[in-house]
């Protein structure tokens, strides 16, 4: 019993050792934890907000404008045939005037 007496006085001081190391780790742990959930709150709060400034231009334009957005489309359509068809001579380019 008297040999037992100096190995549980020298554990003492290493179990507590061992106990603050763990405590620090948890510590640090809770921490990046903490900052890596604040940086996802911060990005999911500003795509929350892009995302609503789209929705007021929308709701704006489908507003203000009335309900002619299928006649604004079309006319987008017909401008892009127009494009791809080449459509257009651009003057005085290629072109020889007998003066």
């Amino acid at each position: 019993m008297g040999e037992l007496i100096p190995i549980v006085a020298l554990m003492i001081p290493i179990v507590a050792i061992w106990a603050k190391h763990q405590q620090k780790i948890a510590e640090m742990n809770v921490k990046s934890t903490a900052e890596a959930t604040a940086e996802k709150a911060a990005q999911y709060s500003s795509r929350v907000a892009d995302l609503e400034d789209r929705v007021r231009v929308l709701e704006r334009i489908v507003t203000d404008r009335g309900y002619d957005i299928a006649t604004q489309i079309e006319a987008l359509r017909d401008q892009r045939r127009v494009d791809e068809d080449d459509a257009g001579v651009p003057l005085g380019l290629g072109r020889k005037e007998n003066v």
